[in-house]
């Protein structure tokens, strides 16, 4: 969806026209007949309510804290309602409204208004996607600078929501590793990738043992932004990246199975956080990677049982082939720690079932072993609306992954999965680096239409870690 400028409203451009109005404030310049059908339609301007007149009106709610949310969905109900109308251009009148303000209304309706119909070749006219540019009239000065940040972050969302939507057969390791090296071409961002002799030097048993049963070979990618201090320690995000998940040998049920396309949706984010942080000039070190990988079930496939030997020298006892993700960021995480030396780690992934027991698809989930880092990355969470809920992490949960034959198990009992998940990852945490495991399993995908996203790929992590870099490592 193109956003464009312009210091007026230009009538014969488009038919349709939107404007921004507080909760029980209708503009004083209000037109009489819009006044009297505003208030018999009991249009009261509350976040996201609608009146249709002549000029549209949407409402933004009460002010204060939620303020920028509530300018996102009042920009994303106008997306909703007019995407499919057959109108091609929106007006928005931008009276009243802050640079900020106006970007965040902007954001929310571009967000709102992305869709994946690349595969689908019988829509009808009525379902297609016809609004095509919103031309934003009388904005103060300092707006178009508001909106080149939000747009960065928007582009970001939309390159995750694309790699979460694809099927298994278009994006798979090698696939999404081209896809990024397209995408970020020109950005200044540097890119490398390692492929499979590379990470079976390394050593690097784990994530390999998770990739032995298919046939298209596994990717490390590494998305390098270094816009801040010359020789400052990067902050480093590594990417669970699962292009699909079967279970392997301890295979999931049928039903659903489908779904797990989206089991890359870690990596997913930190390659569209990375985009997002590439195109705004980020003023920081901030580095991306992606373990890559697709777990399939064929003769070649390890076992349950089989014990392999990570990065980091210590033993796993593989007693569930479908508790593939921390085998992958094990090593993935090893690897950045050796090659980047970390202010702090942050590993995000689609990672367990249970938290989605825990928690549903209202928050992600948190460990730390780190209150500052936690602190600041659930902060970010409630700023940026991509939510967090912190977890503990003890000893007492940490012995639950003791193995008899090995350092360790890949899964622990059935209660405390989420838990004994993380216990797992902390294992590969060098002393003294601040870390962070995000639990995304029930965030990545809806099944039912959200605030500024549609079903499908939410897009969910990227304005989290924009968020934070913004917050607090561009200072």
């Amino acid at each position: 969806m193109q956003i464009t400028f312009r210091q007026a409203a230009d009538a014969a451009a488009a038919r349709l026209v939107a404007r921004i109005v507080e909760q029980d404030k209708l503009p004083d310049d209000l037109e009489r007949p819009l006044a009297e059908g505003a208030r018999a339609a009991r249009f009261t301007g509350k976040t996201g309510q609608l009146f249709e007149g002549f000029v549209e009106r949407v409402g933004a709610g009460n002010g204060g804290e939620g303020r920028p949310a509530a300018l996102e969905r009042a920009g994303a109900a106008l997306a909703a309602k007019y995407l499919t109308s057959g109108e091609t251009v929106l007006a928005l009148d931008a009276s009243g409204l802050a640079p900020d303000e106006l970007a965040s209304v902007l954001l929310g309706l571009r967000l709102r208004g992305w869709r994946h119909d690349a595969y689908r070749t019988k829509l009808k006219d009525e379902q297609k996607v016809s609004l095509a540019e919103v031309v934003v009239a009388g904005a103060e000065k300092g707006s178009e600078a508001a909106w080149e940040a939000e747009a960065a972050l928007a582009e970001g969302v939309e390159f995750t929501r694309g790699l979460v939507t694809e099927p298994a057969n278009v994006i798979y390791p090698e696939s999404f590793v081209e896809r990024c090296l397209a995408r970020f071409k020109g950005t200044g961002a540097e890119l490398s990738f390692l492929g499979e002799d590379e990470m079976r030097k390394l050593g690097m048993g784990a994530l390999l043992g998770v990739s032995q049963g298919s046939p298209r070979a596994p990717r490390l990618l590494a998305i390098k932004w270094l816009g801040g201090r010359k020789g400052g320690k990067p902050t480093v995000f590594v990417g669970k990246g699962v292009t699909f998940d079967t279970g392997g040998i301890s295979i999931k049920p049928a039903a659903g199975m489908e779904d797990m396309k989206w089991d890359m949706g870690g990596a997913g984010a930190v390659a569209g956080a990375m985009l997002s942080l590439a195109l705004r000039k980020a003023k920081a070190n901030v580095i991306g990677v992606c373990g890559l990988v697709e777990n399939m079930p064929d003769g070649h496939a390890q076992r349950p049982g089989d014990v392999v030997t990570t990065m980091s020298g210590q033993t796993v006892e593989v007693i569930n082939t479908d508790a593939e993700g921390r085998l992958v960021l094990c090593d993935a995480m090893t690897w950045a720690q050796k090659e980047f030396k970390p202010a702090a780690l942050v590993d995000i992934a689609t990672l367990t079932g249970a938290m989605i027991i825990s928690l549903g698809h209202e928050h992600g989930g948190i460990f730390s072993n780190d209150d500052g880092l936690a602190d600041d990355l659930l902060a970010a969470g409630k700023a940026s609306g991509d939510k967090l809920w912190r977890f503990p992490l003890s000893p007492a949960y940490d012995k639950l992954i003791d193995s008899q034959i090995a350092d360790m198990k890949n899964v622990g009992p059935r209660f405390g999965g989420s838990i004994t998940a993380a216990q797992y990852l902390q294992r590969f945490v060098d002393e003294g680096t601040p870390w962070a495991h995000l639990d995304i399993a029930g965030m990545v995908w809806a099944d039912k239409p959200g605030q500024t996203w549609d079903k499908g790929a939410t897009g969910f992590g990227v304005r989290l870690i924009e968020r934070y870099v913004r917050d607090k490592l561009e200072r």
